[in-house]
Formats: C-alpha cells, sequence, structure tokens
C-alpha cells in the first residue's frame, strides 16, 4: 500500500503532466487511490475481472456504562464469527441462523456519507456516485444482471465530459507517459530509506537509471524533447514499463492485466489524460479483455527482443 501512496504523490506533480491546456489537475489522489487499489479481487466472467475482497469489517459495538466497555467487546468479539471473514468490496458480513458467517451486499444507504467531492467516483455508467462505497454497494446489488455485469468503476472524481482522443494525440501518450515511470521509479528511489518501497533487486535496476548522467531530469518537457531522449536513452526505459505491468499484475498474478487491474493507475489518470481509456483499449491488441506483457510492452515502444518477464519481479 505504501508503494501505492507513494506513486499517486507523484503523479500529482511529476513528469505525467501534459501541456497545461491538455491537463487537468487532480487533488488528493493519494486519498482516493488507496481506496481504489484494494478494490479487487478475481472473479472471472467473461474476461471482466470483479473487484477483490478487502479486510473484515468494523462492528460497532453499543455499551452502556463505560466501565463495562472493556469486558462487552471482548465478549462480542468472541463470539462475532465475521471479525475474522472477510467479503469483497460492496458486500458486509452476517451470519445465519446457526450463526455461520456469509457476505450480502450492503445496503448503500449505510455508507458514510461524503465529506467532499474529492470523495465521488463516476461509473461506466456516466453516474457519479458519492463515494466508491456506495459504487461498489449498487453494483453488488446488479449482480447476475446485464446491467451489473458492465458496470464498473471509470475514473475518479464527478463524472464530466472528456473530449475524444484524436489519432495524433494517442500518439503524444505513451511519451509522457514513459517519462512519468521513469520519474516515479527515481523518487520512490530516492525515499526508499526502510527498504519498503523497492526490493533490493529494483533498487539495483533504478540506482543505473538515477546515476546516470544522461538521464532527463523530471520536468515539463516538449513532447520533441520526449522522443528525443527515448531514443536516444531507450535502455532507460525497458525496466519502468516492465515495473508498472508488475505493480498492476497483482489479482492474481498471471501475466496479464484485466480491467480491474488496470483501475489503480486508470482512474486517477482518466480526469488529467482523455486519451487514457483509448490507449488501454487498443494496447489489447487482439481485444481478448487482457494485455500481456508483450502488449503492454508494445504499446510503450519497447522492443520485442526486450520483453523479459524477469524484469517484472
Amino acid at each position: 500500500m505504501r508503494v501505492w501512496i507513494v506513486f499517486l504523490l507523484c503523479l500529482a506533480g511529476h513528469a505525467m503532466a501534459a501541456p497545461a491546456e491538455e491537463v487537468t489537475p487532480v487533488e488528493d489522489l493519494a486519498m482516493v487511490e488507496e481506496e481504489v487499489v484494494v478494490e479487487e479481487e478475481p472473479v472471472v466472467e467473461e474476461g471482466i475481472v470483479e473487484e477483490p475482497e478487502v479486510g473484515a469489517n468494523p462492528v460497532q459495538i453499543e455499551v452502556g456504562d463505560f466501565d463495562e466497555a472493556i469486558e462487552v467487546v471482548e465478549d462480542v468479539a468472541a463470539e462475532n464469527v465475521c471479525l475474522n471473514h472477510h467479503c469483497k468490496k460492496g458486500k458486509v458480513c452476517e451470519v445465519d441462523e446457526s450463526n455461520t458467517p456469509m457476505c450480502v451486499c450492503q445496503d448503500p444507504s449505510t455508507c458514510p456519507v461524503a465529506e467532499g467531492e474529492f470523495e465521488h467516483v463516476c461509473g461506466t455508467d456516466n453516474k457519479t456516485y458519492d463515494t466508491s462505497c456506495h459504487f461498489f454497494a449498487t453494483k453488488c446489488t446488479l449482480e447476475g444482471t446485464k446491467k451489473g455485469h458492465k458496470l464498473h468503476l471509470d475514473y475518479i472524481g464527478s463524472c464530466k465530459y472528456i473530449e475524444p482522443c484524436m489519432d495524433s494525440e494517442l500518439n503524444e501518450f505513451p511519451l509522457r507517459m514513459r517519462d512519468w515511470l521513469k520519474n516515479v521509479l527515481v523518487t520512490l528511489y530516492e525515499r526508499d530509506e526502510d527498504n519498503n518501497l523497492l526490493t533490493e533487486k529494483q533498487k539495483l535496476r533504478v540506482k543505473k537509471i538515477y546515476e546516470n548522467e544522461k538521464r532527463l531530469q523530471a520536468g515539463d518537457h516538449s513532447l520533441d524533447l520526449l522522443a528525443h531522449d527515448f531514443e536516444k536513452n531507450y535502455n532507460m526505459y525497458i525496466f519502468p514499463v516492465h515495473w508498472q505491468f508488475g505493480q498492476l499484475d497483482q489479482h492474481p498474478v498471471d501475466g496479464y492485466l484485466t480491467h480491474t487491474e488496470l483501475s489503480p493507475l486508470r482512474a486517477p489518470l482518466i480526469p488529467m489524460e482523455h486519451c487514457t481509456t483509448r490507449f488501454f483499449e487498443e494496447c489489447d491488441a487482439d481485444s481478448d479483455k487482457y494485455i500481456s506483457l508483450e502488449e503492454w510492452a508494445s504499446c510503450f515502444g519497447i522492443k520485442d527482443q526486450d520483453v523479459d518477464k524477469d524484469l517484472i519481479i
């Protein structure tokens, strides 16, 4: 989780920024992204992965006198089998008559009220939901229906008009994306004092990039400069592209990215980069609803001979 928090902090202020007229700033991404990251666990349904299971649901305990609070909490915790029963996002744990835990859809009306517009999310139904809790609870109630099958979290923030992505703009997207990924890794390397952000193997690879005097420093660079740097310092971009794939391929780790695995990256990016959706759709070259490592690398201009599964570990 700590990696993703730093990851999204970098997103707001580093090299993914396009020219000012093309980018819409997004505030508090670190807060909303932490919700997105835990949203998905694989339940394969016609090529689409459902959201993941998360931690145990909180249990609220009403007690009378303060002096009795500790004793009552211990008794309830010992009897409440839901404390260790995990339900996926949008569901809560309840017990039946035999005290057997089961997951049922959460009533959207029981979700906490949004504290601000930054908690709003937009669904693929082009409807704004107050919070991700409201979204996933609503999605759960639609399970088994055609509408529920097609409903996914689209992006962070209230629904708005997203301009169509022109061909010329689509070609520009990977230029900024590659540079951004490289700078995210460099930032993680600089902040990795406790070895919790990168593995030792990853740190060695990023160190070579970090110490390279030819490295293009983070900044608002022209597209021509980004294209020239990719051609001149191509080797610096190979690992960042592989690393991002490995960060997303988590539910499960199978060498393919699904719609829901892409959400932690897509959801915060769409409001800022209107070509995001089209870019990832076209990365799926064979239209099988999965993006393989080879397809992913190709989208970012990595040559076939440089695709290496060992780099995503």
